[in-house]
């Protein structure tokens, strides 16, 4: 039969049809959602990939309901027909799966989930039950096996690389600690708090041995030293899962900072570098630690490396492994746009927008109104992170690159010399040069002296660079304005 597909939104039921399937089976596959009605009625579905979600309408048969293949982690199955209650129940037995909720109770025969997969159900916004899958903890190696991070407690050893001499050790816990983020949508991606999935063998065969999930800051253990994993995401085999809002994250903290080994991947041991007081204590002894707070370069079980020139080819070498790594995302067709024209503007202490009267290749001059005390430099900003690539770790708005700056006021001429200073007005960022500075895109520029009480100004000033610029991705004044 032919079933009722709905992808995305904005579909009428006579789109339906033009999105097809093979053989009366509906193939969800790389992030894709479904929603069967309940006539006509698939006889299969089947999961391939990550992040799918297929919606079986309220007005769906729950008795007659289609044989299910390839369901696994991160899948999902939302049933708006049956109410989530607080005594819900989940059972998998066999390829049958049994679902009791409110009192009724639904039989699903023919529901093939992938090795490994767990159930479990949760409340939708609408009050329905959905199945879900969660990954099981990070499995960390310890003398007796993996075990799940949740589970490691205060004098479990785990299994330490000796990467200086090529060796494993062990070493004991001194300290486990479980916090929980909420995501901020509104901010960047590696600032949100989604957390960085990595897909199995994304870094190498068997390397991790199954889906990895860490927080963005999280490092990675490559050629003798520490990598975040922000700066390896490569939206393919390693992206931000949005499909969480939020979540639980666990860190374990050896006696010494470590490379451990957690889903098969060398990685950290906890360091405390001040943010322990943000962790619940785990387990069941309780550490007292002492109070001094670590810092990478004295006490890191390796040293951190975020160069652009060490972690480009190990982000170019992982990129390249697409082919070899099941559930990678999909490229979209969407091209990143990007321009080098600054916008550059003026904005005075009264509000007014001053734009460029004259401009060359770098120079340009504004005329200013009378009693102007200060001025704003406005200037389109990004990030070389993402104007680059994730493997540059700058991750400032940067606006344009101002040299010298000079203002013509009543036949005399003025050098304005603020920004280069050792105390720089706010929107500016300290490079430690003495004759250019750049801005966030919104930086100060105080007039001091009253020199143009009473009379216009031409300002002018010298931009030693800029660009490029992504477009569309401006923050607005109020975030840029922040202290740097």
């Amino acid at each position: 039969m032919q079933p009722l597909i709905h992808r995305g939104s904005g579909l009428s039921q006579s789109d339906y049809a033009s999105l097809g399937t093979l053989a009366g089976t509906v193939k969800i596959s790389n992030s894709s959602t479904a929603t069967i009605g309940s006539i006509p009625q698939a006889e299969t579905v089947a999961f391939s990939g990550n992040h799918n979600v297929l919606t079986l309408g309220s007005g769906q048969n729950l008795s007659a309901l289609p044989n299910v293949t390839g369901f696994t982690n991160t899948d999902k199955i939302d049933l708006d027909g049956l109410p989530m209650a607080a005594d819900a129940t989940i059972q998998y037995s066999g390829t049958t799966l049994t679902i009791t909720s409110n009192g009724k109770t639904v039989t699903w025969p023919n529901f093939n989930v992938a090795p490994g997969t767990k159930l479990k159900l949760e409340k939708e916004a609408d009050g329905s039950l959905a199945i879900v899958c969660f990954l099981s903890g990070s499995m960390i190696r310890t003398l007796e096996g993996d075990v799940a991070v949740e589970d490691i407690q205060i004098g479990d050893r785990v299994v330490a690389f000796d990467w200086e001499n090529n060796k494993e050790i062990i070493r004991p816990v001194v300290w486990a600690g479980k916090a929980r983020t909420m995501v901020r949508p509104e901010l960047s991606y590696d600032e949100a708090g989604w957390p960085v999935r990595i897909l199995k063998n994304a870094i190498a065969d068997g390397v991790p041995y199954k889906d990895m999930l860490i927080t963005s800051e999280h490092c990675l253990f490559f050629e003798g030293r520490f990598v975040p994993a922000r700066m390896l995401v490569n939206g393919r085999s390693i992206f931000y899962d949005k499909s969480f809002t939020s979540y639980d994250y666990y860190h374990i903290e050896t006696d010494h900072h470590s490379v451990i080994t957690a889903d098969g991947m060398l990685t950290e041991s906890y360091l405390d570098t001040g943010n322990r007081s943000s962790f619940h204590q785990e387990g069941k002894v309780v550490a007292l630690r002492g109070a001094a707070v670590k810092n990478w370069a004295d006490d890191a079980g390796a040293p951190l490396g975020v160069e652009r020139s060490f972690v480009e080819p190990i982000f170019r070498a992982l990129e390249a492994r697409e082919n070899k790594v099941i559930g990678c995302q999909q490229h979209f067709s969407e091209t990143v746009e990007t321009t080098d024209d600054p916008d550059l503007h003026l904005i005075t202490q009264t509000g007014a927008v001053i734009r460029p009267m004259r401009k060359t290749a770098d120079n340009y001059s504004f005329m200013l109104p009378p009693n102007t005390d200060s001025v704003r430099i406005i200037s389109r900003s990004s990030r070389p992170s993402d104007v680059i690539g994730p493997f540059v770790d700058d991750r400032r708005y940067m606006g344009v690159a101002v040299a010298d700056v000079h203002l013509q006021c009543a036949k005399q001429q003025f050098e304005i010399t603020t920004h280069v200073q050792g105390e720089k007005p706010a929107g500016w960022y300290d490079f430690g040069w003495t004759d250019c500075a750049w801005t966030n895109g919104d930086a100060e520029l105080p007039l001091t002296g009253h020199l143009t009480e009473g009379q216009m100004g031409i300002l002018s000033m010298t931009i030693r660079a800029a660009g490029p610029y992504l477009l569309n991705t401006q923050k607005t004044y109020d975030m840029k304005r922040q202290s740097v």
